[in-house]
């Protein structure tokens, strides 16, 4: 598969992405995640901010999962190209330090 022209990644087009949806949350609505509805499959496979105050999960398809709705901090539902960006900013990545 050829690059999208003009965007950073390869995979922003394929199938398997275009179709995947994420949702940012508090850390401390851990404990709602069903992790049969969701990619990830444990709290110990979540990424979290620099700060560690917040964490995502994802899914395939168009409907969120049941207890995405119950999620009181919910960021999103956000796209595969929507969530690149987000997690390229200092709150999610942290700068890399110089020897």
């Amino acid at each position: 598969m050829q690059p999208v022209q003009g965007s950073e990644s390869k995979y922003l087009k394929t199938p398997m992405y275009e179709q995947r949806n994420f949702a940012i949350f508090s850390t401390t609505e851990i404990d709602k995640i069903d992790f049969s509805q969701v990619l990830e499959t444990s709290a110990n496979t979540l990424r979290k901010s620099v700060d560690e105050t917040k964490t995502f999960v994802k899914w395939d398809g168009g409907v969120a999962p049941d207890f995405v709705s119950e999620l009181t901090t919910l960021e999103g539902p956000y796209t595969y190209s929507e969530i690149l960006d987000i997690l390229s900013t200092p709150e999610w990545t942290a700068p890399m330090e110089e020897e």
